[in-house]
């Protein structure tokens, strides 16, 4: 790989004021501009209307008018118990992943001002309240999805991805997971309807959701399981299979919008001006993310780091990725 140059600007922004960088958590320039993040326009404009959370939680993005909330902030109705000191970095931190992949989203058109379907609902909580120590257990729910921030401590996040002998486990990877439960449930479902192709790749749908996790935490997953599915955890129910996969299209389609915007180039990219979130070719957009993942993960073994992307995909796992990328690529219905 190389660097090419005047690759575009796609994750590394431009001041709207003198043009220099800018990453997607600016807040203000080198050269002393206050910017926001226009999700609309996947750009910085000069600072207007802040969200009512940017001195709360250093939120960068744009309100629609004075003292308002930002796109992104305005679908969160819960808010951690901020008694508590520390859960005001905890919520800052699972309020930044989950601009990024809204933002992410919006590529594609989903919950954008042009999107008329229904919007998610996130309660984002903590497990330390002032009245003591609560279980908050990660989910969705009729549009509701439940994101326990305590996992934005990264000695926390750690210790239970350890635990729970997963390879993966960011807040990032969170957001994308329960929102493809969102997604299908109340957005791709009513749009497509759920028919055989889908239960042909995942499996049906219908069968007992309880049972199977219980079945799945007692027995673990089958022996084979890394043939069908890209983690253990999709295993255990096809609405589980699908929120992984869903989440895996994101990895994969931001890995290499990311890569490809830092200016540079591998030999699967077509080219410097590659977008990824316009690409049609599933399998296309499948090979070029996995490759820059194995290659990101030789890198980081040279630093002592865990791989980036520590999965393999098989050709049943491919087709199941182009399966919900024809989904998502596709856009809301108007």
């Amino acid at each position: 790989m190389h660097i090419i140059q005047g690759a575009p600007d796609v994750r590394i922004h431009r001041c709207p004021a003198c043009a220099g960088s800018l990453s997607f958590e600016s807040l203000s320039c080198s050269c002393g501009a206050q910017v926001a993040y226009d999700v609309e326009g996947d750009r910085f404009t000069q600072l207007q209307w802040a969200c009512a959370n940017r001195a709360e939680i250093g939120c960068n993005w744009a309100a629609d008018s004075q003292g308002w909330l930002c796109h992104s902030c305005v679908m969160t109705k819960v808010i951690p118990d901020t008694f508590h000191s520390e859960n005001r970095g905890l919520w800052a931190e699972s309020e930044r992943a989950k601009r990024r992949v809204l933002a992410n989203l919006a590529r594609w058109g989903w919950l954008t001002s042009a999107d008329p379907g229904p919007r998610p609902v996130f309660h984002l909580l903590a497990e330390a309240t002032g009245p003591g120590a609560a279980m908050v257990t990660m989910g969705h729910a009729g549009g509701v999805v439940t994101i326990n921030v305590t996992e934005a401590d990264d000695a926390q996040r750690v210790q239970r991805r350890e635990a729970l002998g997963e390879r993966f486990r960011t807040m990032i990877g969170h957001f994308r997971h329960e929102l493809g439960h969102f997604f299908m449930l109340e957005r791709l479902a009513p749009q497509f309807g759920i028919g055989d192709r889908f239960r042909l790749l995942f499996g049906d749908e219908r069968a007992d959701y309880g049972e199977a996790l219980q079945r799945h935490y007692r027995d673990g997953p089958p022996a084979d399981w890394n043939v069908r599915h890209v983690t253990p955890y999709a295993s255990s129910h096809p609405h589980e299979d699908w929120a992984e996969t869903f989440a895996h299209l994101l990895h994969l389609t931001d890995i290499t919008d990311s890569f490809v915007a830092t200016g540079l180039s591998a030999p699967d990219l077509p080219g410097a001006d590659y977008d990824a979130y316009g690409e049609q070719d599933a399998e296309r957009l499948v090979t070029i993310g996995a490759g820059l993942g194995i290659a990101l993960n030789h890198v980081n073994r040279s630093m002592g780091l865990e791989d980036i992307y520590p999965f393999v995909l098989t050709p049943v796992i491919r087709e199941k990725l182009g399966f919900a990328h024809r989904w998502m690529r596709t856009g809301p219905a108007p």
